[in-house]
């Protein structure tokens, strides 16, 4: 009667994650990878100290909500503009090349169309959580390689709308007119909003100036614009955290909130955390062991060819060879809106329960694989701390 069922699970979650997060600092890797570690420990394929998935997913979303807010932060719509080039053109030939890749394949294991075009969708998306946690603790997110990256991200993070009415056009069932117009609509309404804001030196949001003074009440403004605008993006049949990340270019533009940051970092870091628990609870190590072959060898195939791909681009779009590469590995991992592509894939007919659970696990084990990746691809490259 005086201890809540809730307490000896979570006292358990939280010991699982910093004994796993001070066992990887002593190896100097970073704490994502704990994260990922700690969630395949706690998940249903370990000590099942969270059985309750959804619930984590839902916090989950909610870290990638406020990283993206916190990007938006640090972005100039400006700068966006100036580097149109390597984020349109960049992200276009990534995804065509993807999908030809895949297409090819299909072909080869003869595959349905609709299953190659979704599977060349889901490995084009590279992780916004991974790879700017990354370079954030590296400092290198205002160097040349964290711009183009960021760029990049960004434009595969917009580029996630057109694939999911592309995927619902190759499911069984056609998209709904009224979810269709939605996204168009929505679409062109942040298009304009964000041009707004590159017209505007700065801008004045009412009411902010008089909660300076009042720190309670500066984090519920703060939460209020970040998941405002998400909400706003995701009634618009949108990514909940592209609202969010417009948001941030918002609370960027106006001078009078630069303690938002402030505000809301100790949520940020719990949350962000709370979603890479959430992809290592995904990973059930009985079926990757039963597969163990088929995974690892699909899990190398997509971070050799993301790599290759993505800084052939980036080379051939005026960047040397060394910075090419680096960000080529920076982006070799399959993204968290690729969860949500595989899962509309299966819920359209596309791919099998089999399928699904081989690209899950793909997946998640490219966001526990990267982080060695990009290290092991500094130490080839020969790169310092800070690349510039």
């Amino acid at each position: 009667m005086h201890l809540s069922p809730l307490i000896p699970s979570l006292v358990g979650i939280v010991f699982v994650v910093f004994a796993i997060g001070m066992l990887l600092r002593a190896f100097r890797q970073p704490q994502l990878v704990g994260y990922i570690l700690a969630g395949v420990v706690i998940g249903p394929a370990g000590l099942a100290l969270a059985p309750d998935y959804a619930t984590v997913e839902q916090l989950g979303a909610l870290g990638i909500t406020l990283l993206l807010f916190f990007i938006g932060m640090e972005v100039s719509p400006r700068q966006l503009i100036r580097g149109w080039r390597v984020a349109i053109l960049g992200t276009l030939f990534q995804i065509g090349l993807s999908v030809a890749f895949t297409l090819a394949m299909g072909a080869w294991l003869d595959w349905p169309l609709s299953r190659s075009v979704l599977l060349g969708f889901v490995i084009s998306l590279s992780s916004t959580a991974v790879v700017l946690k990354l370079m954030q603790d590296r400092g290198e997110l205002d160097s040349g390689v964290g711009q183009n990256v960021l760029l990049i991200l960004l434009a595969q993070d917009l580029a996630v709308v057109p694939m999911l009415i592309a995927i619902s056009f190759l499911g069984e069932a056609g998209p709904s007119s009224d979810i269709l117009l939605r996204q168009i609509g929505g679409g062109l309404l942040l298009l304009s909003l964000s041009a707004w804001l590159i017209s505007r030196e700065t801008i004045h949001l009412p009411l902010i100036r008089h909660v300076r003074g009042d720190h309670e009440l500066q984090v519920f403004a703060a939460l209020l614009i970040c998941f405002g605008m998400a909400f706003f993006s995701g009634w618009l049949q949108l990514s909940a955290a592209l609202g969010a990340f417009i948001g941030g270019m918002v609370v960027a533009s106006a001078r009078e909130t630069d303690w938002i940051q402030r505000a809301l970092e100790p949520l940020h870091v719990i949350f962000v955390a709370i979603f890479f628990v959430s992809v290592g609870m995904l990973i059930d190590v009985r079926f990757v062991v039963e597969h163990v072959t088929q995974i690892l060898s699909l899990v190398a195939g997509v971070l050799l060819t993301n790599t290759f791909i993505n800084a052939g681009i980036l080379r051939l779009l005026g960047s040397d060879w060394c910075d090419s590469l680096y960000a080529g590995s920076l982006l070799s991992q399959i993204g968290e809106f690729s969860f949500v592509l595989a899962a509309v894939g299966l819920q359209a007919g596309i791919v099998s329960q089999d399928a699904y659970q081989i690209t899950i696990a793909v997946i998640a084990i490219s966001l526990l694989a990267s982080p060695v990746w990009i290290g092991l691809m500094r130490r080839l490259l020969l790169l310092p701390r800070g690349v510039t």
